[in-house]
């Protein structure tokens, strides 16, 4: 039977093969579509949405840090942390398909509604994350490595290739990191959810397009945070 280690291990690779590789021509042309049309966006309007974002997932990082049992996986192997994980992930999907379907159906308001509690499940899902793999969220530099984990599953093919290479070589490059940059971290995660978001907002479909995007941004998050925490405990 293959070590758990070396199936770890393999997976880590493909990981990175897909972190870092070449964007498509159309995500290209998408990403340059999307700057140009943020370059349209007056800067006083960039500011306001980057301090709002900024105090949200402030929030968000404290009361999920309270609420965090940081002892939950003491003493445990990697496979059973990468299962705990796995069963952590299957609950928080769930009410994040509720959530969204509940939010799609609800028409614009409530549709509008989903974008800060979407956020705060996504965040709270990264804090159980870091305990399950024994990293105390009580410390600085682990939030700022769940912002950076965030950034690295929702952010755009250039700006995800940087983030891995930080969380890659996180001992290192966390001595000269002081806080995110608050403008960077909500455009990236902004333009990667808009055109998705947009469709929830549409009567008839919105209950489906929200429970479904919402699975498949909750998958990736999970993908993402699995394989960050098991490249630090390498």
């Amino acid at each position: 039977m293959t070590d758990y280690s070396q199936i770890v291990e393999s997976e880590l690779e493909a990981w990175k093969r897909k972190m870092i590789k070449r964007s498509s021509l159309l995500n290209r042309m998408s990403k340059t579509a999307q700057t140009k049309v943020n370059e349209l966006i007056p800067e006083k309007v960039h500011t306001i949405m980057t301090e709002s974002i900024k105090n949200m997932v402030k929030a968000t990082l404290v009361g999920s840090n309270m609420t965090t049992n940081k002892q939950q996986a003491v003493g445990i192997s990697l496979y059973e942390r990468d299962e705990l994980l796995k069963q952590k992930l299957s609950t928080y999907r769930k009410t994040a398909v509720i959530e969204g379907a509940g939010t799609g159906a609800g028409g614009i308001l409530l549709g509008i509604a989903d974008f800060p509690l979407l956020l705060s499940i996504k965040m709270k899902f990264l804090f159980e994350a870091a305990a399950v793999y024994g990293f105390d969220t009580s410390e600085y530099e682990e939030r700022l490595f769940i912002l950076h984990v965030f950034q690295l599953a929702f952010s755009s093919d250039e700006k995800r290739k940087e983030t891995f290479y930080i969380i890659e070589d996180w001992e290192e490059q966390k001595k000269s990191l002081v806080d995110m940059d608050w403008r960077v971290f909500q455009q990236e995660y902004r333009d990667y959810i808009d055109l998705v978001k947009m469709f929830q907002l549409i009567p008839g479909i919105g209950a489906v397009v929200g429970a479904y995007a919402n699975y498949n941004l909750l998958d990736q998050l999970g993908e993402t945070a699995m394989n960050a925490y098991r490249l630090r405990m390498r």
